[in-house]
């Protein structure tokens, strides 16, 4: 009886997907840290009894940049308002 190979099982293939597996976790791990920045500035703001407003609250969470994230975390520290998280420049 003559064995079948199946591609899936080769060796090149097998390789693919664990590396494919790994850069997945990778960005999965990147968008988790993101999240939890964005979710870091607005409890900031919260735990000091400032106000978000849904305006604020959508431009943080649609932000993946967690330079400008790191940014409005620093900032929310010292905000008298939710809306000193912008001034300064920086789009995010």
């Amino acid at each position: 009886m003559r064995t079948i190979k199946y591609f899936y099982d080769h060796p090149f293939a097998v390789k693919e997907r664990e590396e494919g597996r790994a850069e997945g976790r990778e960005e999965g791990r990147e968008a988790g840290r993101i999240e939890g920045r964005a979710e870091t500035v607005l409890n900031i703001l919260s735990w000091r009894g400032i106000d978000v407003p849904p305006a604020v609250r959508a431009r943080v969470t649609a932000c993946t940049d967690m330079d400008q994230l790191t940014v409005w975390a620093e900032r929310a520290v010292h905000a008298a308002g939710a809306e000193e998280l912008f001034d300064g420049g920086g789009e995010g």
